[in-house]
């Protein structure tokens, strides 16, 4: 049975998230940028009304947010009372609790996620470091950790490229997850190398090996943001597509390979983006998604120079190493710990099953990014 102070803090949280989240405000903002989807002409500019409607979508998603929370903080508050006039169980009182608390944190974590950039789907790349046929194994075993996690969370994937490996895994896969909320919010918390520490299944001496594979992930744009690309700095290859498939594999040249030249504003040094789509069979359709994966990366490094403008300013802050070793997997001893955060679990079967959001939650709680001035 939760206690009088337990029952407080649900209440002093639902509380400050009225505040937190300028709920007042939002419903007066919500009931104005309706008005405006009302007027005649609304639908005359299909892509701007789109947009307006995205816009009262996301304010009404947090005001929604807030009444699920306010409503449950209410329903608890009256079992507690009503227990204590026999009329519900421990165990009802507690249910309640739990889901005002998971409903309290959930949107505690979304109110974490501020940057324009959060909400956007993302894509997420692994490369399977040295190591050959054990490393391309680990990074096969993240690829169905972050499936599993986003498919739990109402996500949709999409692999645009695969590179299986030599004898076991993969070398490398890029994949797209999209249609739930904040893919890039929470998994951003997922960039770095990640160390897998095992007997290997592939030594037949039993060895205990280390591997690594590397996670990089950016946010997906989509047509509402606009990023300029230099036609100049841009060719196109095609190749044939390899893998399963139907007759026209191997025969039609489906597959596209998109180079890129680009110059750093900082250093003005050059270097060269290869993206490969082997999505379709329809070769415009894989240019199509190529040259929005090109736009992803080229948002994704203006924001990181962002990132690391504000680091340096927020100099008490601790600084976030994108490229940095972030996690280890040790099988044997049953531990997966987060090295920035020190956050642990020894359930390391569900974290291979993609239950990360213990992880993300750490992650994002000790990194708050703050809107921008």
């Amino acid at each position: 049975m939760i206690t009088q102070d337990q029952l407080k803090n649900v209440m002093e949280r639902a509380d400050a998230l009225h505040h937190y989240l300028d709920i007042d405000r939002k419903q007066i903002e919500f009931e104005e940028e309706q008005l405006r989807t009302q007027a005649p002409d609304f639908w005359e500019d299909p892509k701007r009304a789109q947009e307006q409607m995205k816009k009262v979508k996301d304010i009404q998603k947090w005001i929604d947010g807030y009444k699920n929370v306010r409503t449950l903080a209410d329903e608890l508050q009256l079992a507690f009372d009503f227990y204590h006039d026999d009329m519900v169980t421990e165990q009802e009182v507690d249910d309640d609790y739990q889901k005002a608390l998971a409903a309290i944190e959930d949107l505690e974590l979304k109110n974490m996620l501020r940057q324009k950039e959060d909400p956007m789907d993302c894509v997420l790349k692994i490369n399977s470091g040295a190591g050959g046929t054990e490393s391309q194994d680990w990074a096969q075993m993240l690829m169905r950790m972050y499936t599993r996690w986003a498919e739990a969370h109402g996500h949709k994937v999409t692999v645009s490229n695969l590179q299986d490996g030599d004898e076991a895994g993969i070398k490398s896969v890029t994949m797209e997850i999209e249609g739930g909320e904040y893919a890039y919010g929470y998994l951003k918390s997922e960039n770095g190398v990640h160390r897998l520490v095992r007997v290997s299944p592939f030594n037949a001496q039993g060895k205990r090996m280390t591997s690594f594979a590397s996670v990089f992930v950016s946010p997906l744009v989509d047509d509402t943001i606009e990023v300029y690309v230099d036609p100049a700095k841009l060719s196109w290859d095609t190749f044939r597509s390899s893998g399963a498939g139907g007759q026209n594999v191997n025969k039609v040249e489906s597959g596209v390979r998109l180079r890129y030249w680009y110059t750093d504003p900082d250093t003005g040094e050059e270097e060269e983006i290869l993206i490969e789509n082997t999505e379709t069979r329809d070769q415009p359709k894989n240019k199509e998604r190529a040259m929005t994966l090109l736009k992803s990366q080229l948002y994704d490094r203006a924001m990181k120079k962002r990132l690391e403008a504000q680091a340096k300013i927020e100099a008490g802050k601790k600084k976030i190493e994108w490229g940095s070793q972030i996690r280890s997997y040790v099988f044997d001893d049953r531990r997966v710990k987060d090295h920035r955060t020190n956050y642990q679990t020894s359930d390391v079967d569900g974290v291979m099953d993609g239950k990360i959001d213990g992880f993300i939650k750490a992650y994002l709680m000790e990194f708050p990014v703050t809107d921008e001035e």
